[in-house]
């Protein structure tokens, strides 16, 4: 498992594919004061693509970032810029092609949300820094694009880590740059606001052709947002492919480390750690129903069983990670007596049944004579069922 090799692992990019790709690096070795933290990156990307950096806290993707953007010198290797050697761009034709918003903190004293968004354009002012009546356009397209009109004259350094987060993206893009290197951006802002300034990039790399290279926590985010993803643990990289070649069982417990709780790579989703101990409960549950069940009983410390679920069922992934055992059965296949006689003996090895269900379908008969079985057998049962069913 450690081991990281995918289709498309380090030094599948090479000299060629500067022919290919808008943004390479050969052989790029990255770190401080000459040591290098990250050695062999070698990767690639077309115009318009996302790339999305993951891995533990300290792995180094903000290293990766800032020798992107010139802010670190590289210890070895190469970065391209469409088919250019990066070291060899002057200040104004970097600034004029690649954006950069990192975690610093700009110097900002006495300067309005507006005039921090013009600033992105000064690589296009000439010495004396006077905005023309097109520069004010654009900085009033980027504003409202991020919804930081209402905000312009407020002071910078007054306003909110996530209003601050979307003055600097309005920034970047007022630059009009072709590539945007981001470091979290959506570490400060809540859920409708990672939403649409994810939206915002992926409407940016459509009309645009706009190339985002950035590093996200949240890896859900990362599995939707991103074309290519790579992987940082360690002194190199650990894989670099496309999302469905990195969210594959069991790599992302792996690349973190994670030793309590689970991480489910198809669907994106964590669970805290499954209580400990024989089965006090059997749950009745399917298409969605058994979840927050799932999970009061996760919190109260309640171990617990449940079936019979579908593979394919929404509520499968969630009773895998927290129930102590799951009596599953193959998608779109009958069940069988001897499956639903396991599911009996489970059940009445129980102390309590609840169901979550108020009715059954015609591919659920097997739960509702489990429901019946309880009664049979004169056990408790009590039920959790949503009001929507």
């Amino acid at each position: 498992m450690g081991n990281g090799k995918t289709q498309e692992r380090k030094g599948s990019v090479k000299l060629l594919s500067r022919e290919k790709y808008y943004f390479t690096t050969q052989e790029m070795s990255v770190g401080y004061d000459g040591k290098p933290l990250i050695q062999n990156i070698e990767l690639g990307l077309e115009r318009g693509e996302i790339l999305t950096l993951i891995g533990p806290n300290g792995a180094g993707k903000s290293t990766v970032l800032k020798s992107i953007a010139r802010q670190l010198k590289l210890i070895h290797g190469t970065v391209y810029l469409d088919r250019r050697n990066m070291t060899q761009m002057s200040g104004e034709e970097l600034s004029q092609t690649m954006a950069v918003v990192l975690t610093e903190k700009m110097q900002t004293e006495m300067m309005t949300c507006e005039e921090v968004v013009a600033t992105g354009r000064y690589p296009y002012t000439g010495r004396f820094g006077i905005l023309s009546k097109e520069d004010y356009r654009s900085v009033e397209e980027a504003m409202e694009l991020v919804h930081v009109t209402a905000i312009r004259e407020q002071d910078f350094t007054k306003i909110s880590d996530g209003q601050r987060q979307r003055v600097m993206l309005a920034r970047a893009i007022c630059q009009e740059p072709e590539i945007i290197i981001l470091d979290e951006p959506t570490s400060y802002l809540d859920v409708k606001y990672k939403l649409e300034f994810l939206s915002i990039l992926q409407e940016l790399r459509r009309k645009k052709g706009l190339t985002v290279i950035m590093s996200l926590h949240e890896l859900e985010l990362a599995a939707r947002v991103s074309d290519r993803i790579l992987c940082i643990k360690g002194e190199t990289i650990e894989r670099f492919g496309k999302p469905e070649e990195i969210f594959v069982p069991d790599y992302i417990r792996y690349l973190f480390g994670i030793e309590a709780g689970s991480f489910d790579e198809e669907n994106s989703s964590m669970e805290l750690e499954a209580p400990r101990g024989s089965a006090e409960v059997f749950v009745i549950a399917g298409g969605g129903t058994g979840r927050n069940v799932y999970r009061q009983l996760q919190r109260a410390g309640v171990p617990f069983a449940t079936g019979i679920l579908y593979e394919n069922d929404v509520d499968y992934p969630v009773a895998k990670a927290l129930a102590s055992q799951v009596i599953g059965a193959k998608a779109f296949e009958p069940i069988s007596e001897e499956l639903l006689n396991e599911a009996k003996k489970k059940l009445k090895s129980c102390e309590r049944v609840i169901c979550c269900k108020k009715k059954f379908g015609t591919f659920d008969m097997a739960n509702s004579a489990l429901l019946c079985f309880a009664g049979d057998c004169g056990m408790e049962v009590s039920y959790a069922v949503l009001e929507e069913e």
